[in-house]
Parts: C-alpha cells; structure tokens; sequence
C-alpha cells in the first residue's frame, strides 16, 4: 500500500487516481502514523514552498517521514513535493526543507517566461538509464510541468531527469529509495504512467 500525504497542499485525488488505475492498492491520509504500515510513501504539493513545509511540520509529518526513509522506505516527491526534499527554498525569503537531498531551490530567470508550463522533454542522467525508475522511460519522453521554481543538487549524482527552459535544469532527482519528480507523473500520460509503475516496483 502506498500512503499519499495529506497535509492541505497537494494534488491529491489526480495521483490517487492515477496509482489506481495501475492497480496500486493506495490511500491518502493525514496521520502520520499511516506511514509504518505503508510500502511507500507520495509525497505531493503545489502552492508556496514556506506554506507547505509549515503545513506538513503542523500535521506531524516530518518527523514520521524522516523516520520512515531512514529504515529504507521509498518515497516519491511530486512537483513541490521533490522541492520539500531538499534543505532550502529561496521563494519569497528562506525557508528549510526535509533535507533529505543536499541543495537549494531557486527561481527561474526572470528572462524566462514564468510559470514553465506544458509538455517538455526528459534527458535521463546517465548513471541511471538503466535503474527501475526508467525502466521503458526513454531520452526525450515528454512530461507535464507547471513551477516558477527548481532545485539545484549539490551533488551530480542525485540528478535523476534533467530538462532544457533556456538551460539545462533538474527535473528528477534520486538519492537511494528517494525520489522526485518536478513535473507531475499523473498528468504525463504513459510517461507518468510509466514512472509510478516503476516507483511501485522499487518497493519490492
């Protein structure tokens, strides 16, 4: 069963939607006890990165989380879920994250049109063709984004996915059974599909 958080900031019904349509047993809970008897864990969001961290510290989950993936649970991090994961967030001042992935979240140049919206295309980092999160995930498959914001890895080997909007920024990350994805896997069609299926299968 994978438990997807509710903490009144994420897209819930579309990715509860989407894991059942691949036959994933699944439910969305706002306590953070659900997450030990889970397999895995989805962690979602949209909105402002200082908003949802407060949310998710006011809803007990950050500790639960912290607790959960250091025993080896996968996680996935969806759109400003996969910001969470990291340890800061310049968005409308300094916010900290979970920490669990080194680096910072930023804003797009301003000579960039803002929000990246629509179909882009995935540059799978090379360390990772071959993983079970790409597995039938091909260079170039199009995803779905909607951020004025992105995260900045500290370490190369963290970097899942990348894709180009007048550079070449992180659009996946992957830190053992951590993962995140900064365009939304529900909203991707086969790709996203393609990408849940695969996160199931990493809790094997």
């Amino acid at each position: 069963m994978i438990a997807i958080i509710d903490y009144g900031a994420g897209n819930l019904r579309n990715v509860q939607h989407a894991l059942s349509l691949l036959g994933i047993e699944c439910k969305i809970t706002d306590q953070p006890f659900d997450l030990q008897s889970a397999s895995g864990i989805v962690l979602p969001g949209v909105g402002a990165f200082g908003e949802a961290i407060g949310r998710l510290g006011e809803a007990g989950f950050i500790d639960e989380i912290k607790s959960q993936v250091s025993q080896g649970k996968p996680l996935l991090g969806i759109c400003l879920g996969m910001q969470l994961l990291f340890e800061r967030s310049f968005e409308h001042g300094e916010h900290e994250g979970l920490g669990l992935i080194k680096g910072d979240v930023v804003r797009f140049n301003h000579d960039l049109k803002i929000p990246h919206m629509g179909w882009n295309q995935l540059n799978l980092h090379k360390q990772y063709c071959d993983s079970t999160i790409n597995q039938e995930i091909q260079m170039g498959d199009y995803v779905y984004f909607v951020h004025s914001y992105y995260a900045k890895p500290k370490y190369e080997e963290d970097i899942l996915h990348e894709t180009d909007y007048g550079f070449s920024f992180t659009s996946a990350v992957k830190r053992g059974h951590i993962i995140g994805m900064q365009y939304h896997p529900e909203k991707s069609g086969r790709v996203g599909m393609q990408l849940l299926k695969n996160f199931k299968e990493m809790m094997r």
